[in-house]
């Protein structure tokens, strides 16, 4: 099998980012045609490794970021790897007064200062859903 594997990404080509392969067809990984026009996507199983992964991922910067965070109740933690995984770490940096709420435990607040901004704005109920669950340290789920 690996020399199967080599001799694919040596005739397919690897690659990290989508790209158009030569029939113009959105392709990523070794010739993996996921273009909505004939392609095959994704499988459910592909999709939550992805994910998987990618939790994984934020996780780790948050609990490099924020020493606070691994203390952090299972409900409350699932609400900064989401809105991380929404902003990227990056721009949720920019939320010091939310970021400082949360690391004096003061929730109430940090769920304020979520809300009151652009990010909110745009994700509508995510936001909302989201900051219920800061309050509280429930899982909350809107009706939708």
């Amino acid at each position: 099998m690996t020399e199967l594997l080599e001799m694919l990404k040596r005739h397919e080509g690897s690659k990290k980012f989508a790209y158009r392969c030569t029939e113009n067809k959105l392709t990523i990984g070794v010739g993996r045609n996921i273009d909505k026009d004939g392609g095959i996507g994704l499988s459910e199983d592909e999709i939550d490794y992805l994910l998987e992964n990618d939790i994984t991922r934020v996780i780790q910067e948050l609990g490099a970021e924020f020493p606070w965070f691994s203390g952090l109740d299972e409900v409350r933690r699932d609400v900064m790897i989401n809105i991380c995984f929404n902003l990227g770490l990056p721009r949720l940096k920019g939320f010091k007064k939310a970021l400082g709420a949360m690391e004096n435990h003061d929730y109430i607040t940090a769920a304020t200062e979520f809300l009151d901004s652009r990010w909110a704005e745009q994700v509508g109920d995510r936001a909302v859903e989201l900051c219920g669950m800061l309050k509280t340290g429930k899982y909350v789920y809107l009706q939708g």
